[in-house]
């Protein structure tokens, strides 16, 4: 029969002060968010003195309603699902079979080739010589320049790599090559299968990197209508800064009006962006946690 172990008064002080401690860290973290939220529904004058704090005041919509009808931000919208969507599964397509090919001892030129991929963690070429290169390739200002520019993201290559190496037992590899299975049939049919978890984590680690991306766009495209969500975000809180810093020159009353619709959408924007990160992470947890453990590096 088991016995219960009793804590002692050390035990019970230290898991107090752990709590306290991750009670506050999580205050830290979870409430510039939660203020966003509330201030993007509250009214920007109680805003703007400080007076929401803890719950919204003066509740409206008007910013989401400006939001959602705004042609261009629902312009970028799409672009950004666009870039995301398309960009993520090139990265995978790349990522996942060149990781599996590094994790082999019998490839040729191995460490060759990862020396290669990990020169780039350290060096690159630099922006100039890379905006002059996809001028040339006639990339500029089109829709493809955002996916093919960023195909593969070494420290990914290094988790995934390090998964196959320890995560996909050798000997069902090697029954499945006796059984008279090819190297292509052996990594779609039953590699991939057993690389669910790090699959998902490598599609949330591009993923996010993809929705949050704004500078390659700022480079590379000159037409609005290709711009991701994020860089019209940008383009909105730089307005939104030069207008507060204007603020005591406006005169008439539209001009007032515009400026506290622009704070409203800073915090609308923020929301609407950063909604279908948060609404899909939950469902790559399971597959997050366990993947980061299978690809971590071992000793």
């Amino acid at each position: 029969m088991s016995r219960l172990i009793r804590e002692s008064v050390g035990d019970r002080v230290f898991l107090i002060i752990n709590f306290i401690l991750i009670t506050m860290l999580f205050l830290i973290i979870a409430y510039p968010l939660y203020f966003v939220i509330i201030a993007s529904i509250s009214d920007v004058d109680y805003v703007s003195t400080g007076r929401v704090i803890l719950y919204p005041i003066g509740i409206n919509f008007e910013g989401y309603r400006r939001v959602f009808s705004d042609s261009l931000i629902m312009t970028g919208y799409r672009n950004t699902i666009f870039y995301t969507v398309v960009g993520t599964l090139f990265n995978l397509t790349l990522t996942i079979p060149a990781a599996y090919a590094l994790s082999k001892k019998d490839l040729v030129g191995r460490n060759f080739l990862m020396g290669i991929f990990a020169f780039t963690m350290y060096f690159s070429g630099g922006m100039i010589p890379t905006f002059l290169l996809v001028r040339d390739l006639k990339l500029l200002d089109t829709w493809w320049v955002l996916i093919l520019t960023s195909g593969v993201t070494c420290y990914n290559l290094i988790i995934a790599r390090t998964f196959f190496q320890n995560g996909v037992p050798q000997e069902l590899e090697e029954a499945a090559v006796i059984d008279g299975c090819s190297r292509v049939r052996l990594f779609i049919s039953i590699v991939l299968p057993l690389s669910r978890a790090i699959i998902a984590v490598l599609a949330l680690y591009y993923g996010i990197a993809r929705w949050n991306s704004w500078f390659p766009g700022m480079i590379y495209l000159d037409s609005r209508a290709k711009a991701p969500l994020q860089l019209i975000l940008r383009d909105i809180l730089i307005e939104n800064q030069q207008m507060a810093l204007d603020e005591t020159g406006i005169g008439t009353e539209a001009e007032a009006i515009r400026l506290k619709l622009a704070t409203l959408l800073k915090y609308c924007l923020i929301i609407v962006s950063s909604a279908p990160v948060l609404i899909v992470y939950p469902f790559l947890q399971k597959y997050f946690n366990q993947g980061v453990m299978l690809g971590s590096i071992k000793g």
